[in-house]
């Protein structure tokens, strides 16, 4: 048995979540196309007979401009220390950029591996391909440059074979039938944000947070009583929609992926729409929302 963990990191909308899920071959992060979708850092579990990959999926490293941000970016960087291989996620369509060699010296002082993954390249040509590892490998140390598209499982085996020759421990971790670290609460939540994102438009997505006040399960149906937290009264009224049709859409379409947690018992999903102003820079509410970890006032 050999095992270790993998720390996914990179921008905004390189992917991380996708990759992850694919990997998995089953949605343990949620995905959008929106950036910032991610927030909190997810563990999803590989297991093969003789191998026991622990990935870890982090929030966009970005220009924070709140206290969320700032503990997203913390979050990012701080998962990426102490792990066995670090996969630097870059979206083939603009390749290296100047922002990313901040981030990218910071990964390099951990001294841990780091892997650079091109992604998406079903999206780009063989030619745009060739020039992105080029400049990558003239420009920066990886340990190593490898191709990926994570929609579409390119590249998965050599990914997987050659992450597996730079583990060394030899420790099963996590029971083989796990797959993920989060509890349920926090999976409903983040499928209830998931359909708010998907839903709703200009600013609304990132201003939005959801937590879990009622589970309660009887022997074929599910209650649950949720909170959606936005930023202003006018968010409100996007969120709930005209007669409330933009709250049912959001409840009907969560209460569907809900149900897979529950072996398809039917889901009684209530959702309220509460205004905290400026959440997102309330440690408090924050702490309470669940993205800080351990002392909120570390």
């Amino acid at each position: 048995m050999k095992s270790g963990f993998v720390a996914i990191v990179g921008k905004p909308n390189a992917g991380k979540s996708t990759l992850l899920n694919s990997l998995l071959g089953t949605k343990v992060a949620i995905t959008t196309h929106k950036a910032q979708t991610t927030r909190n850092a997810i563990l999803g579990i590989y297991n093969e007979d003789d191998y026991q990959i622990v990935f870890i999926d982090t929030p966009g490293i970005h220009n924070p401009t709140s206290s969320l941000g700032s503990y997203m970016n913390k979050e990012a960087m701080s998962q990426a220390a102490g792990v066995d291989v670090i996969y630097y996620l870059v979206d083939g369509n603009s390749g290296l950029q100047n922002e990313d060699k901040e981030i990218i010296e910071k990964l390099f002082s951990y001294e841990v591996p780091v892997f650079l993954l091109l992604n998406k390249i079903d999206e780009i040509s063989n030619d745009t391909i060739i020039k992105r590892l080029a400049y990558a490998d003239s420009n920066y140390k990886f340990n190593e440059l490898i191709p990926i598209s994570g929609k579409e499982k390119t590249n998965f085996e050599e990914l997987l074979n050659v992450t597996k020759s730079y583990l060394h421990d030899d420790v099963q971790y996590y029971p083989k039938d796990m797959i993920t670290n989060v509890d349920l609460k926090f999976q409903i939540s983040e499928i209830i944000r998931e359909k708010v994102i998907l839903n709703t438009r200009e600013e609304v997505p990132h201003l939005v947070a959801c937590k879990i006040d009622v589970i309660e399960m009887k022997t074929s149906k599910v209650f649950i009583e949720a909170s959606i937290i936005c930023n202003k009264q006018s968010h409100k009224g996007i969120i709930i929609g005209k007669q409330g049709s933009m709250l049912k859409k959001i409840n009907q379409a969560a209460s569907l992926d809900i149900a897979k947690l529950f072996d398809n018992k039917k889901i009684i999903l209530s959702l309220y729409v509460k205004v905290e102003e400026d959440w997102l820079n309330k440690e408090k509410k924050l702490f309470d929302l669940g993205y800080f970890v351990g002392d909120k006032d570390e």
